[in-house]
């Protein structure tokens, strides 16, 4: 029998026995991580025969994104609206832009302790990637021109998130200022955006039921394309970006939590733990974000004004990893591979253009790829030097967006703990071993 159909039948078998757990009730999270665990195992054996599972994958990251543009529209009205306070609005914005820049900068720099003390990129030759093309930078002026939506509807056709939030605010405040001067004119719009929010929500909670299945067929289908012949090169790559990735969650994002919020940082990201597993497969901030913004909510108990407002800022703003740890190690990685030395200035000078770049690259695609040219165009390292990391830039980008997320939620319970929006008390009797998807 042909070696693509054994796959696909072993597939629905382990897709069935995902099922069987459900039914067993086993936790959500294990879940996830079993179905994780599966797919690596079917890529790992069959290879490119298991691609054939790989369309259900795509179709559960369809699913996720076709809900993120409404969601964040109807999200951000209705949280806006509901603080109905502009100067409360100013201090969450405030706060929120600069949680997001803080972490990013210290992501940056334990980015640059992980590329030197690995010495990453010492010893390798320059291996010219034919799939490799240097992204064009944008200017500054252009980022800001494409934030302000021409065409919102186009805009929010195209999956542009920055235009959408702009758009959104915009509509929130005039809702607000109307409603000031002619009480409850504005009550027939309130109240259909607010039902349509919750409409969306629980799309959102269909949707995430479907994540074990989702997750098996994009864990096989990764495992199944990215060998150990791409791997073992850059082996140190990868394995400084995951320790990074993991010192900034246990350092920054664990010590904001216990410093400033005072709650555990570990039922903290139990809580969030959903939101990470999902970005973690699917490599995305933006498709994870229904996610976190129902974990947020049902399981973190952060407000819903707060976390619809912070998480989707968070997703496009910022980004520890992607506009922060990241570039940080591209830079230290080709500056060894062309013999480049690198001063403390020029390590300062990373740390500058990774926090300042993060703001002007938000709302453009392939945002790690971006920020990683900015840092070496900054310091005038050759950009060539980014294809040697493309054959194992889908393996990083999950550790990634996982910390991307994770740093998101720190700043939204950060600012809702500040705005007194954080149910303290329910999130520490909360029985958080039980994920019921009627909270996330």
């Amino acid at each position: 029998m042909n070696l693509s159909y054994i796959s696909l039948l072993l597939s629905i078998v382990l897709l069935l026995f995902l099922y069987f757990l459900k039914i067993k009730k086993v936790s959500f999270g294990i879940r996830v991580l079993t179905a994780m665990l599966l797919g690596i195992a079917i890529g790992a054996v069959f290879k490119k025969d298991a691609l054939i599972i790989e369309p259900v994958g795509k179709i559960f990251v369809g699913l996720i994104k076709m809900v993120v543009i409404p969601l964040i529209f109807t999200s951000i009205i209705s949280s806006i609206t509901a603080l109905n306070n502009p100067n409360q609005l100013k201090r969450i914005a405030l706060k929120t832009i600069l949680l997001l820049l803080i972490t990013t900068a210290l992501a940056s720099v334990i980015g640059i302790a992980a590329a030197v003390s690995f010495n990453l990129g010492s010893g390798l030759q320059f291996a010219k990637d034919s799939a490799f093309k240097a992204r064009e930078i944008p200017s500054f002026a252009k980022v800001l021109i494409d934030m302000i939506p021409s065409n919102p509807i186009a805009s929010m056709a195209e999956g542009k998130t920055i235009p959408t939030i702009v758009f959104s605010i915009f509509i929130a405040l005039a809702i607000i200022i109307e409603e000031n001067r002619k009480p409850k004119s504005t009550k027939p719009v309130t109240d259909f955006i607010n039902a349509f929010a919750k409409i969306m929500y629980r799309i959102t909670k269909i949707i995430i039921k479907l994540a074990p299945y989702g997750v098996f067929a994009l864990m096989a289908s990764i495992s199944a394309e990215y060998g150990l012949s791409t791997l073992i090169p850059l082996g140190k790559v990868i394995i400084a970006v995951y320790l990074a990735c993991l010192l900034q969650v246990i350092i920054v994002h664990a010590g904001l939590v216990a410093l400033i919020v005072r709650i555990n940082p570990l039922r903290f990201f139990k809580s969030i733990y959903p939101a990470q597993l999902v970005a973690f497969t699917t490599q995305s901030s933006y498709g994870t974000l229904p996610v976190t913004i129902k974990s947020l909510i049902g399981r973190t108990k952060i407000s819903e004004k707060i976390a619809s407002f912070v998480a989707p800022i968070g997703a496009t703003v910022g980004m520890n990893a992607c506009g922060g740890l990241y570039p940080a190690i591209a830079a230290v990685f080709v500056a060894n591979v062309f013999n480049i030395s690198l001063n403390t200035n020029d390590y300062l000078m990373i740390i500058a253009a990774t926090t300042l770049g993060s703001i002007g690259i938000a709302g453009v695609p392939g945002t790690a790829s971006i920020a990683a040219t900015v840092v070496l165009s900054t310091l005038g390292l050759p950009l060539e030097g980014l294809a040697m990391l493309l054959g194992i830039d889908v393996i990083i980008d999950m550790a990634r967006t996982a910390t991307n997320v994770t740093g998101a939620s720190v700043a939204a319970l950060i600012v809702a703990a500040s705005e007194n929006e954080f149910d303290r008390e329910a999130f520490n009797n909360s029985k958080l071993d039980e994920l019921e998807l009627n909270t996330v």
